[in-house]
């Protein structure tokens, strides 16, 4: 039954994922695990209507049954497609069946919402590449939905994730530049150490031997063939395990500074970059003194929290960063109470800064293969949880929230090591305009995404004037943004400059 309905793209996806809840099963005899999926049509006239995997026959996937079994006698070209998990792609399928990418461009659907990549590799980022490449529009969902998506998907997507280990992968959605065996190289460029550290993760049994070893590595496209038949590593194995990764990617590495009263203390971390996030904060743990005191159970853990900020942050930076930008490299820059981490790029499209910041960004991965390496080292999150995992340290130790910031071409993340930390951060001029009990007051608004006048009335046991007064005041000086209108507004914390 059809239902009007605005065009509210957060609404549409919300109700893709309910029908995506009732999806039926297929009951497989070589045991493959099939996924919930479900399909949504907005129309040009308001109305919506709906599909999940095998609503009206087992095993028929929700875009089909939307598609040609619910719409086939109307034109969809108007229509705007939410599916819940990535449309398969080219090849997927055998003959005579036909790929639900394909149908969508014969249907000439141009907007297409997806919930999530598909990690199985007969799909794997080809259906989302095949749509781009005929010129529709795809558009991730939020990533609150994505993590709900995965939930209810979770042993689907535990079960493609081995597939696509077994197999050599693909890059996902964008082809690198340099994964090509450089010149006259071989597996001897590469760190003893890090290729050991990623071997104990990648087989954990720790019975597979150097062959077994070398065969999982081809797969992931960090070793190919000589023109000798002789195994060489690619550049994505110089830059993750390389010994001096800078011989072949120049823009490659980590440059750190420690701005301090007696002047700049710097250091060069070129090494391999899977060593690379730990080998940074050994260095700074003997360079900078403990946040707080250690002694106290709290005030340490608030000092392990901001470290563990930095090794994400880091990591992130190390997996996103664009390393087509020559002749820049990340920067860890440490002044007062503040260390900013520089990566070169903005932001890998469609993420925004603003999404970043409130911590919503979705799933998506500038470089899939560093990003599935760091994955399995457990050094990042590949399911888009990194950001929230960020979050949630800096609240639980009573810190403020990590801010982010784009200057062309570097994205800036700035994390503060102290609770006053972000007073510090602010202009001289603005912290003249505060008070000591304004800027105490900010110190909690800034360890808060959003906040109310009545929340920050309660907090601080004042009438709802008097918290108006203070967070008007942050507005007009920019540390603060207002949200919606005066009966519902919402104050959230501006990213400093």
């Amino acid at each position: 039954m059809e239902k009007k309905s605005k065009f509210d793209p957060r609404i549409l996806m919300e109700k893709a994922v309910e029908v995506m809840k009732a999806s039926i099963r297929e009951n497989r005899s070589d045991g493959e695990i099939t996924p919930k999926v479900g399909a949504l049509l907005w129309k040009s006239d308001g109305t919506i209507e709906t599909a999940c995997r095998g609503e009206l026959r087992e095993g028929d996937h929700a875009e089909y049954t939307l598609i040609e079994r619910k719409n086939s006698h109307r034109s969809l070209g108007d229509c705007v497609l939410f599916a819940t998990l990535e449309p398969c792609g080219p090849d997927s399928r055998k003959p005579p069946k036909i790929e639900c990418a394909r149908r969508i461009t014969n249907a000439r659907i141009k907007k297409v919402y997806y919930g999530c990549q598909d990690p199985h590799p007969k799909v794997a980022g080809e259906g989302l590449r095949y749509l781009k490449q005929m010129g529709v529009e795809v558009i991730p969902f939020d990533r609150d939905l994505q993590e709900v998506i995965e939930e209810e998907n979770a042993e689907f997507f535990d079960q493609a994730r081995r597939k696509a280990a077994e197999v050599e992968q693909k890059p996902i959605l964008e082809p690198l530049s340099f994964d090509q065996n450089p010149p006259d190289v071989s597996l001897d460029d590469l760190d003893a150490e890090a290729l050991a550290h990623y071997r104990s993760f990648l087989l954990k049994k720790g019975t597979d031997g150097e062959e077994e070893f070398h065969r999982r590595l081809s797969h992931q496209g960090l070793l190919l063939k000589t023109e000798t038949g002789a195994l060489a590593p690619t550049r994505f194995a110089h830059l993750l395990f390389g010994k001096h990764p800078r011989d072949i990617l120049p823009q490659a590495g980590i440059l750190a500074t420690i701005h301090g009263r007696e002047g700049e203390d710097p250091e060069d971390f070129d090494g391999p970059m899977v060593l690379g996030p730990d080998q940074v904060i050994s260095w700074l743990r003997g360079k900078i003194p403990d946040a707080i005191d250690r002694s106290n159970p709290q005030r340490k853990r608030i000092n392990d929290a901001f470290y563990e900020l930095i090794r994400e942050g880091i990591a992130n930076a190390l997996v996103h960063r664009n390393y087509d930008i020559e002749g820049s490299k990340i920067q860890l820059v440490v002044e007062g109470d503040t260390i900013t981490i520089r990566s070169p790029g903005a932001p890998v499209p469609p993420i925004t800064v603003e999404q970043l910041q409130s911590f919503s960004a979705p799933m998506v991965s500038r470089n899939p293969r560093l990003h599935a390496v760091f994955s399995t080292m457990e050094l990042a999150e590949e399911r888009g949880l990194g950001l929230k995992s960020m979050r949630n340290k800096a609240t639980e130790a009573g810190l403020p929230l990590p801010k982010f910031r784009f200057h062309d071409p570097y994205l800036d993340l700035v994390l503060y090591r102290s609770e006053g930390a972000v007073i510090g951060s602010l202009a001289p001029e603005i912290q003249k305009q505060l008070s000591n009990e304004e800027s105490e007051r900010f110190k909690w608004v800034a360890r808060r995404e959003t906040t109310t006048s009545a929340e920050f009335a309660k907090e601080f046991n004042v009438d709802t004037r008097t918290a108006r007064r203070n967070l008007n005041k942050y507005a007009d000086l920019g540390l603060v943004e207002t949200l919606g209108d005066a009966r519902a507004r919402k104050y959230r914390t501006k990213i400093h400059e």
